[in-house]
């Protein structure tokens, strides 16, 4: 399983996160995808295909909104589904 970033990372869209990840599976992001790329979105996702689950992301965003998928609350579980579909797009 996969972490997952929900609704509440576009409260600030900080991407602490993607300096601390060993993967590269947060995105988008200003350093990996440019500033207009960043720009486009209303918040950062999480790759599960790449995603190892190291949790390094999770102490480090300022606004809690990184999970473990089993430890989202029912309101944030379709947040699964964006973030993958996010990736989806991508690869097609």
């Amino acid at each position: 399983m996969a972490h997952v970033i929900t609704a509440l990372c576009s409260e600030a869209k900080d991407q602490s996160c993607v300096e601390v990840c060993p993967v590269d599976c947060i995105h988008p992001a200003s350093s990996l995808d440019g500033d207009d790329v960043y720009a486009s979105t209303t918040q950062l996702y999480v790759d599960p295909e790449t995603c190892i689950d190291c949790g390094a992301c999770v102490p480090v965003c300022p606004v809690s909104a990184i999970f473990m998928e089993e430890d989202l609350s029912p309101e944030d579980r379709p947040f699964i589904q964006l973030n993958a579909e996010y990736y989806e797009k991508l690869r097609r």
